[in-house]
């Protein structure tokens, strides 16, 4: 299957996803053999694709020049949440069918970050969608990438993105995930915190309506005495920092 993402930029499916665990940050989904900020800034030199400039921060994915093979990825959080109606249409079918990616081309190109956000019940699945159009007709395809990663695809373009189990994938910074599951607690913090950087609530903290800061300290507090799953709640408190720093003590 070729694929089409942004700028007719193209890539051929290939039988070799990436066998890199996903790691969830405060605002993205991670994919990368690297293990900090210079690590990171060699493998960005060292490979070619898509990536941030300035103040751009478009979705990332890097491609090694000798074979044109993907090898890393970086997908951003949208910010904006879809209504429960809209993310019940986002359609369970086809199935993920695991697979790489080979540019067709040793080139730079820009991939828009996906506009919004479907979550399911639970966020067991959070999906990035370019906008809702998508969910007007059924998707052609899902290549998964990596493990719980996977693409969405519409007549041949790259409509958006899937991360199954992102309670799982909590982690700061460049840290793996920890290898035991995500506790209730974790799973029902994400989602309150998940609700909060999102449209609408987002706005009602932002306008400082009391019950939205009621909400933003009790799970800020919530996140800072929790026992268990430490390291998933300090990934849930990065995750709201800044809201906390610049509404939670007004």
């Amino acid at each position: 299957m070729r694929l089409t993402f942004d700028n007719e930029w193209r890539a051929t499916m290939t039988d070799d996803p990436l066998g890199i665990a996903p790691r969830f940050t405060s605002d993205s989904v991670d994919v990368g053999q690297y293990a900090d900020a210079k690590e990171r800034e060699r493998f960005l030199a060292d490979t070619f694709g898509s990536q941030e400039w300035l103040w751009d921060n478009p979705d990332v994915l890097r491609f090694e020049p000798a074979g044109r093979k993907l090898v890393g990825v970086e997908l951003q959080l949208p910010g904006e949440s879809a209504s429960v109606e809209d993310s019940a249409r986002v359609p369970h079918t086809p199935a993920v069918r695991p697979g790489g990616l080979r540019a067709d081309e040793v080139r730079d190109f820009r991939l828009e970050m996906c506009a919004v956000l479907c979550r399911t019940p639970g966020d067991a699945v959070l999906t990035g969608l370019r906008d809702l159009d998508v969910l007007d007709e059924p998707l052609e395809a899902r290549v998964g990438i990596a493990p719980d990663v996977a693409l969405l695809v519409k007549h041949g373009t790259v409509v958006g993105w899937s991360l199954t189990a992102p309670a799982r994938y909590l982690t700061t910074g460049f840290a793996a995930p920890d290898a035991d599951p995500p506790s209730d607690v974790t799973r029902r913090l994400l989602t309150e915190c998940l609700d909060l950087v999102t449209q609408p609530v987002i706005l009602d903290v932002e306008d400082r309506e009391p019950s939205a800061l009621a909400r933003l300290r009790a799970v800020d507090e919530a996140l800072r005495n929790q026992r268990e799953d430490r390291h998933r709640a300090d990934a849930l408190l990065s995750l709201i920092a800044n809201l906390v720093e610049d509404y939670g003590n007004r």
